[in-house]
């Protein structure tokens, strides 16, 4: 049986169809579903540990915690919002477990390899655009990083994923009016951390 590309997204009453063969065992179905998922639940976990290796080791649990869990998963029309809140939790776990640690990547250096050019003396506008856009994105990554999990979480399903409100709020299990709230305050939180990187 061949498996969908990584980018179609299937129709829901076949996702309800593999959900319901992959609740009873059915490891190809459980592949098939999960497949065109396995970026959104890796940029779930990284919003949440804002580390490459411990978004994949909270990833690789998630799916585990998934297949296994699976069974006990009542709607199968349930099945993103739950996968969602699993996705989340053991993203919480790895940060409570492994603590907060910082990757330091430390660049080879290769003696017969030759020195990097000077840097030219004249003034190029489309360096300096890029430079304005890499410092940028480094100020909001560092901003983002400043910001709580949770808040994290919600900024990623609304503005990352285009997740409603009401369809977070069922993710996260909260009311409607408690998913706006704390979205409007995660929205406000890196405002400050924005302006606080300027």
């Amino acid at each position: 049986m061949d498996l969908p590309a990584a980018t179609e997204h299937l129709g829901t009453s076949n996702d309800a169809a593999l959900v319901r063969r992959a609740a009873l065992g059915d490891a190809a179905a459980f592949e098939r579903l999960m497949s065109p998922r396995l970026d959104r639940c890796y940029r779930l976990a990284w919003s949440i540990l804002s580390n490459d290796a411990d978004a994949l080791d909270a990833t690789q649990d998630a799916l585990v915690a998934a297949w296994r869990a699976l069974p006990r998963l009542r709607d199968p029309a349930a099945f993103d919002g739950w996968l969602n809140r699993v996705v989340a939790n053991a993203a919480r776990m790895a940060r409570r477990h492994r603590g907060r640690r910082r990757e330091v990547t430390v660049p080879s250096i290769d003696p017969d390899e030759p020195p990097p050019p000077e840097a030219p003396t004249e003034y190029d506008p489309s360096v300096r655009t890029a430079i304005d856009r890499v410092v940028e994105a480094d100020a909001f990554a560092r901003a983002f990083e400043r910001l709580r999990p949770d808040d994290r979480v919600l900024l990623v399903l609304h503005h990352l994923e285009e997740r409603p409100v009401a369809e977070i709020a069922r993710t996260l299990a909260i009311p409607v009016g408690t998913a706006k709230s704390r979205l409007h305050a995660a929205r406000r939180a890196l405002e400050r951390a924005l302006e606080a990187e300027a």
